[in-house]
């Protein structure tokens, strides 16, 4: 992924291609993709050439209503790499197959992160004003360096994500969620987008960063905007990296054990603008994905019945519920982009030097070649392309799983009857380029007393669990009102699930006393658990950092 600029798109030394393109003037019969007409098995005409026809846009209503529908319309007319359109109708290659998506971010000798060499910004098809620019535009940093560049600034990033205390943030994770949850539980409804899944990844990420105190709204608002090419964009990124230059300096001066800090000290050597904007990157990218990660898990949670049942019988943890989501609804659909170091072939299509491509994450992970049954379970497969892959996979990828899965786990906790409070057709999305977000995920509960988070996160205290379960909305039931009494028998302990039990899907539950709120068919399952399981779960909490 990649962030607002601070440099103009444009020719920036000897990387940048010569303008113009040999395939200039193709005529119409040349347009058919190989093998669709005529008999022809040889390779396609180039992109300059297939733009001047009816391609389709990677813009507009039918990609942001339905992207994975276009997606399987350009599968089905071109194969694994189809020409589109982008704003502007500037031409690029959505790249849709699993292999060939893989060969082309593995390969970054024939694809390159570098947008210096885009044809399109030295023959003006992409202006300094485009809408993308934002995303293409070339920036000092990891994501758009190839070679040693690259291997000594994400190298910096890296080692400074290996020192972060994975133990301790799960339970940052769990504090900050209990904290969010305690403001709208007494309210028995509650939108759990706005109120939970867009603030829960900022407040952990400004704790990793070392500036817990610049948590805002405002701070999650142009986290939010500075990626999707508004007009308010480049406001909102100056505001981000306002706050990222006054951490770098304070960092500079009084050094502290997070993540700015190692960043600053890294044997790499990063001048104070390298390590801004890398912080910039590592913040901007962690909260996108995983805001989009929390929602879409907790939609599938509420709204598909293989994921209420097999989570609800205990035949799935939330960690594995993430990664399903991961597979059917990753926080990204694509990212832009790659571009031809010269002229090359993918997917039986002619690339030029220059050519942008898109990856095609979405696509790819419904390729009927790797998942021929969309409906088969990717329970231990972690193949797919959600974070990308090859030199440039997401480095922060298990950060982001954490917050998730720990932070979905404690939210259930705390709201175990909590069901959908509209019609799933009912539930609007926002679509762009990168991403299709969800606006809203409106629900009901039992209204419930705020918990004390005050305390400084703990791992210590053993308190009642009670396996959550999520009831789906029938026609014929009567949801209850927002102010509705609970009975006394269906509300669960009021005590904060300590860290050693979150992201565990309900199924790492110390041996504990007979506590009072369960269900009878809780009651039991408390009383199943034998010897050999327990010490298998207590292993398995230590495996995930609790």
């Amino acid at each position: 992924m990649t962030i607002p600029y601070s440099h103009r798109p444009g020719p920036d030394g000897p990387m940048a291609p010569p303008p113009g393109c040999p395939a200039h003037g193709m005529t119409a019969s040349e347009l058919n993709p190989p093998g669709r007409s005529g008999g022809q098995d040889t390779m396609g005409p180039t992109l300059d050439g297939l733009a001047a026809g009816g391609l389709r846009r990677l813009y507009g209503p039918e990609a942001e209503n339905d992207p994975m529908g276009l997606y399987e319309k350009l599968r089905a007319e071109h194969g694994s790499v189809a020409p589109v359109l982008l704003h502007g109708d500037v031409p690029a290659w959505l790249v849709l197959g699993h292999g060939d998506n893989l060969h082309m971010t593995r390969t970054p000798s024939q694809f390159s992160r570098d947008s210096r060499r885009w044809r399109a910004l030295h023959d003006g098809t992409a202006p300094a004003d485009h809408p993308l620019a934002p995303i293409f535009t070339w920036q000092p940093i990891c994501v758009f360096a190839d070679g040693a560049d690259h291997e000594r600034l994400r190298g910096a990033v890296t080692d400074s994500i290996a020192q972060i205390d994975h133990r301790g943030v799960r339970r940052y994770i769990n504090r900050y969620s209990n904290r969010l949850v305690n403001e709208f539980c007494r309210d028995g409804r509650a939108d759990l987008v706005s109120r939970f899944a867009e603030h829960l990844p900022m407040m952990v990420m400004t704790q990793i960063l070392g500036m817990p105190e610049e948590y805002s709204e405002r701070l999650v608002q142009a986290a939010r905007d500075m990626i999707k090419g508004t007009e308010t964009a480049n406001e909102s990124n100056a505001y981000v990296m306002a706050t990222l230059t006054r951490l770098v300096k304070r960092r500079r001066i009084a050094p502290e054990e997070d993540f700015a800090t190692w960043l600053t000290e890294h044997p790499a050597g990063l001048t104070d603008d390298e390590v801004g904007q890398h912080l910039r990157l590592v913040l901007i990218a962690a909260y996108e994905t995983t805001a989009n990660l929390i929602a879409n898990v907790l939609r599938m949670v509420l709204t598909d019945p293989r994921f209420r049942a097999q989570l609800s019988g205990g035949h799935m943890t939330l960690p594995e519920a993430v990664e399903q989501t991961l597979w059917d609804e990753p926080p990204f659909t694509t990212i832009f982009g790659r571009w031809a170091v010269g002229d090359t072939e993918l997917g039986g299509q002619r690339i030029r030097a220059g050519d942008a491509l898109v990856v095609g994450i979405a696509a790819a992970n419904v390729d009927p070649v790797v998942r021929p049954d969309l409906n088969a379970s990717m329970q231990g497969n972690r193949a797919h392309l959600a974070f990308s892959g090859g030199p440039h996979e997401c480095p922060g990828q298990d950060i982001g799983r954490a917050i998730a899965d720990t932070g979905i786990d404690a939210l259930l906790l705390r709201l175990p009857d909590v069901q959908l409070a509209v019609e799933e057709h009912e539930l609007r999305y926002e679509g762009a380029l990168m991403s299709r977000q969800l606006l809203e995920l409106p629900v009901t509960f039992a209204p419930r007393p705020p918990q004390d988070v005050t305390g400084p996160p703990s791992a210590s205290a053993a308190v009642p669990r009670p396996r959550w379960r999520v009831d789906s909305p029938r026609p014929d039931a009567a949801r209850p009102p927002a102010g509705a009494a609970v009975p006394s028998s269906q509300v669960p302990s009021a005590g904060v699930p300590s860290a050693g039990e979150a992201g565990t899907g309900g199924t790492g539950t110390r041996p504990i006393p007979e506590a009072t709120g369960l269900v009878p068919e809780q009651r039991r399952e408390q009383r199943a658990g034998s010897a050999p399981k327990r010490a298998w779960r207590a292993v398995a909490r230590w495996w995930r950092g609790h």
